[in-house]
C-alpha cells in the first residue's frame, strides 16, 4: 500500500519518524534484562531483509528462533514495530502473544500474513487493523526502515482481549516482563 506513495512524498516525510524510544523494548519493558536472543536463518541483526518476506514478496513471516528463556517464564510475546514510520507511535507489524515458553522456534509462515493462514492463533491486530503479519512496506524514498523483532518473556499470561492493538498489549507488558531481547531487521525502497 505504502509503495504507492510517489517518491517525492517519501522523500519529503523521510524525516518525519516514530522514533526508536517509542518501541516497547524502550518503554513498557525498559528495566527488564535483556536476556532472550532473538534471531532469524533469514537475515542477521542489522542485516536487510530478504524481499520474500515484505510486500515486495510473498509476505510470509520469516523464520525466527527466541533463546534464554528464564524458568519460570509463563508466557512469551513477540512483538514487531516500525519506529521509522511517518507517524506518531511506530507501525505494528505483529503481535503474538501468549506463545508457550517452550516455542522458542517459529517457522517461516507461522503467522497468518498475505500469503497464507499460519499456525498461530492469539494474534493482534497490526497498523491495518488486521490480525497477523503485516509485510514491511515503507515508502519509496522514505529511507532505511527498522523493524524491531521485540521477545517478551512474560510472569503471567497476558490477559488481553481477542484480536488486541498496541495499546492493549502496552498495559498488558507493563510490569509483567521478566526478560526481553530484540532482532532489528532493515528494509528499504529506493
Amino acid at each position: 500500500m505504502l509503495e504507492k506513495l510517489p517518491h517525492a512524498v517519501g522523500e519529503a516525510l523521510s524525516g518525519v519518524r516514530a522514533g526508536a524510544q517509542k518501541a516497547a523494548f524502550h518503554t513498557v519493558a525498559a528495566q527488564a534484562p535483556a536476556t532472550l536472543r532473538v534471531t532469524s536463518g533469514a537475515f542477521a541483526d542489522t542485516a536487510p531483509i530478504p524481499a520474500r518476506y515484505t510486500a515486495d514478496g510473498d509476505g510470509l513471516s520469516p523464520p525466527l528462533a527466541i533463546a534464554g528463556v528464564p524458568d519460570g517464564a509463563a508466557a512469551l510475546v513477540l512483538f514487531v514495530e516500525d519506529p521509522d514510520a511517518p507517524s506518531p507511535h511506530p507501525f505494528v507489524h505483529l503481535i503474538a502473544w501468549n506463545l508457550r515458553p517452550e516455542d522458542q522456534s517459529l517457522p517461516e509462515g507461522a503467522f497468518a500474513s498475505p500469503a497464507g493462514d499460519g499456525t498461530r492463533q492469539d494474534l493482534g491486530r497490526n497498523s491495518f487493523q488486521k490480525e497477523g503479519w503485516l509485510p514491511p512496506d515503507p515508502p519509496t524514498g522514505h529511507g532505511p526502515h527498522h523493524y524491531l523483532f521485540q521477545a517478551f518473556a512474560l510472569a503471567r499470561p497476558a490477559e488481553l482481549p481477542a484480536a488486541p492493538g498496541r495499546s492493549a498489549l502496552l498495559d498488558a507488558l507493563q510490569g509483567n516482563v521478566i526478560a526481553k531481547g530484540m532482532l532489528t531487521g532493515i528494509y528499504e525502497r529506493t
